[in-house]
């Protein structure tokens, strides 16, 4: 499948599995540091006052303290990564930097319930940036001082200011620069051009630029993802219909054909695709032996209880649950390392990030498998989220708990079959059948915190995940396609109250022993200049 112009194919470990990072929500954690740190290059690093509105009609105006949307964002105006262990303390070195933030909730009319807004200001210049977090880590900034853009982070972007002749400069950049995209990006007061390449501009070309059109200003935005966009690209399929033509004279199993795909995708070689999910699962499993160690952490609502749940279950003193307890240990120890402001990937997002690798790791345990079988159950469900992605969406704040619960566990019923050695057909109806009964789960996080109900629901995907791989072992049959069960589940997403959907405006948020945790916490941490 070829394109002529740029489109954004979702990678595994880009939009799937990744990033690596720190706190409850990818969605609000790790993309919020990828727009901090855009905002940074904009202001070429030098930024003294922001101002961030919400849109009271988002989630983001519940949701931007507690979950962490502060946080990441502070650390990415200081041009941290989202694994930076100074996360949690962003607040005091934001003001130790000397930088001003106000916080506001403001109607502006966001069409995204992920909708940030900010005004940038130091001591020679102002700029303004809207971007918004899609799901799982993933960004698009939206406008640029009004003018409207599309960008993902995927590309080195250099933006070309002048105040007179842009669609002059324009053509002269045209005719002496190669690059993926060149474009006149028009504003109501300012106009600029933007250059997506897999590089930035030579120096070279810059001070040719600046010679010969005096008062350009030149802007240099890096990339935040961690695989390249580029011009002309090409994926070998992009459905689970396609997928299975592809594989019509090949037979290859679904680790393999995921194989293909982000080595089409990423410009990498299979081994290379392969080393890169190999490095994730070994992350995984040392956050879950962080997690099983113990953690402590006092801003959150959960303690360590994955701990006691082994010790019983060492003692014989649990229901015989087989395989299951050890997905539910594992399951829960990950979301302890999350909660506790430790190292996880998101996978899809951070608020579901224990139920695919909590469930194939213990079942890689259990079955004593090796390493290599274990990263090819990872890569099985890579695709499978790399569909669920494209179609639908990884966003709880627009699909609900389905979109990240959901999604990992029609993942994880798909790496189960791999790993058992069984063939593409069988893990695809596993998927089909995990995503079937997980159809219309909301998000309502207790106390607007990223653990309860969350926690019940990863060990739910994980149960329901290998519930679906054995019926799917067994010849059960899922009836419905996994393309057009991805298709319902993004309708059922868009038919769901906003209320239930990440928020905390509906569900168990609004209990009244939600709202006391909520109230406790909120009055023991404060929120940092905010005037919501």
């Amino acid at each position: 499948m070829k394109i002529d112009t740029i489109t954004q194919y979702p990678s595994i470990f880009n939009d799937v599995i990744g990033p690596v990072m720190r706190g409850p929500s990818s969605s609000h954690c790790a993309a919020s540091v990828r727009i901090g740190r855009i905002a940074r290059d904009l202001m070429d690093g030098n930024i003294r006052n922001i101002r961030i509105s919400f849109d009271p009609n988002g989630s983001l105006a519940t949701t931007h303290d507690a979950q962490g949307s502060d946080m990441g964002l502070f650390g990415g105006f200081l041009g941290w990564e989202a694994q930076d262990p100074r996360l949690p303390e962003s607040h005091l070195h934001i003001e130790e930097a000397g930088i001003n933030v106000e916080i506001v909730i403001e109607s502006y009319g966001a069409s995204h319930p992920n909708t940030y807004q900010m005004v940038l200001e130091n001591g020679d210049e102002t700029h303004e940036l809207t971007a918004i977090s899609t799901g799982g880590g993933m960004i698009e900034v939206i406008a640029i001082d009004g003018a409207p853009v599309n960008m993902a982070g995927d590309y080195f972007e250099t933006l070309i200011y002048a105040r007179e002749n842009i669609d002059f400069i324009a053509q002269f950049v045209k005719a002496n620069l190669v690059a993926d995209e060149i474009a006149v990006r028009v504003g109501p007061e300012r106009s600029f051009i933007e250059i997506k390449g897999q590089a930035f501009p030579e120096e070279g070309f810059l001070y040719q630029l600046q010679a010969k059109f005096p008062g350009c200003v030149i802007k240099k935005i890096a990339p935040v993802l961690p695989v390249m966009s580029r011009k002309d690209l090409n994926v070998p399929f992009i459905t689970c219909d396609e997928m299975l033509q592809y594989n019509a004279d090949k037979q290859l199993d679904l680790w393999e054909l995921a194989v293909h795909y982000e080595s089409a995708r990423g410009n990498i070689s299979g081994e290379e695709v392969f080393e890169k999910m190999r490095t994730i699962v070994r992350i995984m499993k040392n956050s879950i032996q962080e997690g099983l160690a113990g953690t402590e952490y006092e801003d959150r609502i959960l303690g360590c209880q994955s701990k006691g749940f082994q010790e019983k279950m060492a003692r014989g003193q649990l229901l015989d649950g087989g395989m299951l307890n050890r997905i539910i240990l594992y399951i829960t120890a990950m979301m302890e390392v999350k909660s506790s402001m430790g190292i996880i990937v998101a996978a899809p997002t951070a608020g579901s990030c224990a139920a695919l690798p909590g469930t194939l790791i213990a079942a890689a345990e259990t079955m004593d498998v090796s390493e290599e079988l274990l990263v090819k159950g990872m890569l099985a469900a890579g695709i499978i989220g790399v569909f669920i992605t494209t179609h639908a969406t990884f966003a709880a704040e627009v699909g609900g708990c389905q979109a990240e619960c959901g999604s990992g566990s029609g993942m994880a019923a798909a790496g189960l079959v791999t790993m058992a050695g069984s063939d593409t057909a069988h893990a695809l109806s596993a998927a089909s059948m995990a995503l079937q009964s997980t159809l219309g789960m909301i998000c309502d996080p207790i106390a607007n915190r990223v653990e309860a109900p969350c926690l019940g629901r990863n060990v739910i995907a994980g149960s329901n995940a290998l519930s679906c791989a054995n019926m799917a072992l067994a010849d059960f049959d899922a009836l419905i396609p996994l393309d057009e069960v991805i298709e319902t589940m993004d309708k059922v997403g868009q038919n769901m109250p906003s209320e239930v959907c990440c928020t905390a405006l509906g569900g168990l948020s609004i209990t009244k022993t939600s709202k006391e945790i909520e109230k406790r916490l909120s009055e023991k941490k404060g929120c940092f200049n905010c005037q919501c």
